[in-house]
């Protein structure tokens, strides 16, 4: 029972947003945003999931560079790869949020741009791993990248997006924040918004462990 509570909580969590996020009310910002706004509770929290697992991923990767330990590059691996997951869910939910606000899903905005870019970097990560057959050199060379990847999010997802002129929130020249200042967030919001952000990155975090674990399975298993 103490290995799957927060399991368990997870679940509540989601079956809270998903019902909860559709009938809660949401308020009217001069007809902008109307109903879409509760893509909120969707579009936002798997980037804060993302950057999470991603965190989890690079912090396994530095340990194994360290410890030149197996169990830590699976584990640095399939974080990844459930980050990766993430951000096209993340990407894919804003480009349905961009097609009603800004009448296009793709309109070559900056953070659009940038997540491209960074979702392209952490594809080439696999595609090395996959180029390697030496499985110490696999481990170290795709820690390494892993660590570059990371490291890239920061200026291709938040700062350069920033600098320029978007039609995100944040951006030059524009109203808003793209952090969600709690002050600029309704009550309403923020009552599905914030347990969203737990649940789905302890979702995230589900599915990785489970990937982990037939992984290790697997190599036992052909050991």
């Amino acid at each position: 029972m103490r290995k799957t509570w927060w399991k368990i909580l997870t679940v509540i969590i989601l079956l809270y947003v998903g019902s909860y996020g559709f009938l809660v009310k949401v308020p009217s910002l001069d007809g902008r945003l109307q109903q879409s706004i509760r893509n909120t509770f969707f579009h936002v929290p798997m980037w804060i999931a993302m950057m999470v697992i991603l965190s989890v991923s690079v912090i396994y990767a530095i340990k194994y560079l360290r410890s030149q330990n197996p169990k830590d590059d699976i584990y640095s691996l399939e974080f990844a790869r459930t980050g990766l997951v993430f951000s096209f869910l993340g990407l894919f939910t804003g480009m349905i949020w961009a097609k009603y606000q800004w009448g296009a899903a793709w309109g070559n905005d900056p953070k659009q741009l940038g997540t491209a870019i960074a979702i392209l970097i952490y594809c080439a990560y696999f595609v090395l791993r996959g180029s390697i057959n030496d499985i110490d050199q696999r481990g170290k060379i795709g820690a390494v990248y892993n660590i570059f990847a990371f490291c890239m999010l920061f200026p291709t997802l938040y700062i350069l997006p920033r600098m320029t002129e978007s039609l995100h929130p944040g951006g030059l020249g524009s109203e808003g924040n793209p952090g969600l200042n709690p002050n600029d967030t309704s009550a309403a919001l923020k009552a599905v918004m914030y347990p969203a952000f737990i649940g789905w990155t302890l979702l995230g975090v589900w599915i990785a462990t489970l990937r982990v674990r037939y992984k290790l399975l697997l190599e036992k298993k052909l050991s």
